[in-house]
């Protein structure tokens, strides 16, 4: 699997792979976390824009996407029931969505942050029991409790390959 930065040309690929991402999630009991439009078009256009948009891609096909944004991320200044493992620099795994028949993808991502930056973050909803457990697998561990902008909790996450 490759991966590369997305690029504008890739949006329709990316949208349909994030509309499929938002019904699996409500289908799996998680229909909050991204709505009916999460993550939107402008949202997409500016990580491309700043070069952290990023596809996994076999041959010509897009399998899956990420964003992958270095340096300190304002929603994890502040943790509640646990800590982070290091206060390390870091690099942060947001919007992680695959194709439906792909695998691999959260593992994929997670290296290449790893390759980074050997410390990586990443949070999700509580709800998101298919993403927690692929989390897990890929040995991110537990550390407490964030709020994203808008208020609502994510259980966080992270790991060091250090």
């Amino acid at each position: 699997m490759k991966i590369r930065k997305a690029v504008v040309s890739d949006l329709p690929a990316v949208s349909a792979i994030y509309e499929q991402a938002r019904r699996f999630m409500a289908a799996s009991g998680n229909p909050g976390q991204w709505g009916d439009s999460h993550p939107p078009i402008e949202l997409l256009n500016e990580d491309i824009a700043e070069d952290r948009l990023f596809v996994c891609e076999e041959g010509r096909d897009i399998l899956g996407v990420f964003a992958y944004i270095r340096g300190d991320d304002p929603t994890y200044s502040v943790i509640e029931e646990g800590s982070w493992h290091s206060d390390e620099p870091y690099g942060t795994l947001h919007r992680v969505a695959k194709a439906p028949a792909a695998s691999g993808i959260l593992e994929a991502a997670a290296e290449f942050a790893a390759g980074q930056l050997p410390y990586v973050r990443i949070d999700t909803h509580e709800n998101n029991i298919p993403m927690q457990k692929a989390i897990a697998r890929c040995g991110f561990k537990k550390c407490g409790r964030i709020y994203v902008a808008d208020g609502s909790p994510r259980i966080a996450y992270d790991r060091t390959s250090e």
